[in-house]
């Protein structure tokens, strides 16, 4: 199936980070796009803009009657009407991963796996390479800030399309594990940026998902690249020869950084690789665990042999994700940040950084739990992480793709907190709550539909600033 033969292409689930790209990709080659999202928002909004048909009910008479290619998530019950209509219509059907798997197999792919940090190393890469005007298209798991899109594709691609031995294409992914969505790609370059205990749901157990990890790597391709974070406790698995580097904060491996120091709220440091020290960057937006996913990232960029100072630049110029460390008010008395943290070494990571980046203000954090599944699993890791916190907000659990497991709930998980300051409050209750109380660093945590809170409470606030 040749992903360049599409006319019609329908997307069921469409507002998808993941699902967006793909479909901003086929726009981008002129395909008609059209599709079905449970609920309407900003990045719904924005695709519509750019020209694709969408609709939010199960109706089925929105679908269009003309289509190549159904592409869905496994978010995607096999119960939902228009899942139904199309198996039983016969027409193609196939899961996102396929489909990106399809696509970047045409070109170099440089492919980010982990269970977090992949998003923010993603889009890191994509930004050097766009920097060093370097032929490449990417697909995130974010909104970049720098370009205001998930998907990106340099002007040669966009002009030609061309991938010749001269003149190679990278693709830039994130290699989603769960599913195992990962295992359809075969990387030219593969980063680990992790392999916590997530998605027991799907794996069972930690050793089941560190193994999957490996089968990743079984994938590079002959004479490819594995970058790993030094420690990851997964062991690489080769079906051809690849080369194989270690990378770390600030530990001796083959890429790390030496001399880190803050200033004005930045990380400045020097770079350190297998042949020599490239000193004095700085990192646009902060957090050691930034400068962590900045470290895999410029690994890539010092193997595909991309100038210093275009690193130099591209690094300072990065602006960061939505939603990853996103700063939105910055002011003396009052700092507002949202993140996706979801997991509890993300939350550990961001509460860190707030509480590195202000070390005399008191930080409040409103966290969202995401599934039923990985809040029974992770309880305890998640109530240790939420102890950082000076204040506590819980919401009630978003439950995604699941449906409620008897004796897991928010009530649950905030038992498991040992901390004076912690409440359960509805969304409407925790804005009242907040305006009463005007917090000094307020953090918004979460992967559900938390990020609908943003707009309110910046409102409440005062207008978003630009981060000084």
């Amino acid at each position: 199936m040749n992903p360049d033969s599409f006319k019609s292409v329908y997307f069921l689930g469409i507002g998808g980070i993941g699902m967006s790209a793909l479909a901003r990709y086929f726009v981008y080659r002129g395909v008609s796009v059209s599709g079905y999202d449970r609920t309407s928002s900003s990045l719904t909004d924005m695709l519509s803009a750019e020209g694709m048909s969408i609709h939010f009910d199960e109706e089925l008479k929105n679908i269009p009657k003309e289509i190549d290619l159904v592409v869905y998530t496994p978010a995607i019950p096999s119960d939902h009407p228009e899942f139904r209509y199309f198996m039983e219509k016969g027409i193609p059907m196939k899961k996102r991963a396929e489909v990106l798997g399809m696509i970047s197999g045409k070109y170099k792919t440089i492919a980010v796996a982990g269970t977090h940090g992949k998003t923010t190393t993603s889009t890191l890469i994509a930004h050097l390479l766009m920097t060093a005007d370097i032929e490449m298209l990417a697909f995130l798991g974010g909104i970049s800030k720098n370009y205001d899109t998930n998907f990106l594709c340099s002007k040669g691609v966009r002009n030609s399309g061309i991938d010749t031995k001269d003149q190679p294409v990278y693709c830039v992914v994130e290699a989603d594990e769960y599913d195992k969505s990962f295992l359809r790609l075969n990387p030219y370059i593969a980063i680990v940026t992790s392999a916590d205990a997530d998605h027991m749901d799907i794996y069972g157990n930690h050793d089941a998902l560190k193994r999957t990890f490996a089968e990743f790597t079984a994938n590079i391709v002959d004479h490819g690249t594995l970058i790993m974070k030094l420690g990851t406790q997964v062991k690489p698995v080769r079906k051809h020869a690849y080369n194989e580097y270690a990378y770390s904060l600030h530990q001796d491996a083959s890429f790390f950084a030496r001399n880190i120091r803050l200033t004005g709220g930045l990380l400045h440091f020097d770079f350190v690789t297998p042949t020599e020290v490239i000193r004095n960057l700085v990192l646009g937006v902060p957090g050691l665990f930034n400068l962590e996913n900045a470290i895999a990232a410029l690994s890539v960029g010092y193997l595909l042999g991309i100038d210093k100072t275009l690193m130099s630049q591209a690094l300072r110029s990065y602006q960061g994700v939505q939603r990853r460390f996103d700063v939105r008010i910055m002011r003396d008395d009052f700092v507002y940040i949202d993140d996706y943290a979801h997991h509890p070494e993300e939350l550990r990571a961001c509460i860190s950084a707030a509480k590195e980046l202000f070390p005399d203000k008191k930080v409040s954090g409103i966290f969202q739990p995401h599934l039923f599944s990985r809040t029974r699993d992770l309880a305890d890791d998640f109530a240790r992480s939420l102890e950082l916190l000076d204040e506590l907000i819980l919401l009630d659990i978003y439950p995604a793709r699941e449906k409620p497991i008897p004796g897991v709930d928010a009530e649950m998980l905030l038992g498991k907190v040992h901390l004076d300051q912690k409440k359960l409050l509805s969304k409407q209750q925790l804005l009242l709550e907040i305006e009463a109380h005007c917090p000094q660093v307020l953090l918004t945590l979460g992967a559900g539909d938390i990020d609908q809170l943003v707009q309110p409470i910046s409102m409440i606030f005062g207008k978003e600033e630009e981060k000084t």
